[in-house]
């Protein structure tokens, strides 16, 4: 039976950020309270990766690793994205790195940002999936 949310990790090969995002997804999806979300990642070095990463139609390239929550349709028996409830309001948790279409985050580079997906912010975005 397919779980009720996927998280959709997009990633490249060789990316310590990339192996980071996915060790703390595989801790926090291991424990009980998160039974009903599975992880899937995408490697945007092959074309399925590719693919996926565009249907995405809103993820940046140059923002990697990123994520987005799709939630199972049992109407279609497929997976669509959770939109994002409040584009564009401020998140004090997950700050420039949520994204503004769908729920889900993507890497934040800048000073403020610095480059970190944390547990707090994976938490968060899991929580409003299901809100």
């Amino acid at each position: 039976m397919a779980k009720q949310y996927r998280i959709l990790v997009f990633g490249k090969p060789g990316c310590a950020k990339c192996k980071q995002l996915n060790q703390r997804l595989d801790e926090l999806l291991a424990q009980p309270e998160w039974a009903d979300f599975e992880k899937c990642y995408y490697d945007l070095g092959t074309p399925d990766g590719l693919v996926a990463f565009c249907r995405t139609e809103c993820l940046n390239p140059q923002r990697l690793p990123a994520l987005v929550v799709a939630r199972f349709n049992e109407a279609t028996q497929a997976y669509d994205y959770v939109p994002n409830r409040a584009p564009g309001a401020a998140d004090p948790v997950c700050k420039a790195s949520r994204l503004y279409q769908h729920v889900g985050l993507q890497t934040d580079y800048t000073e403020a940002g610095r480059g970190l997906l944390s547990p707090p912010m994976l938490t968060a975005i899991l929580h409003e999936a299901r809100a």
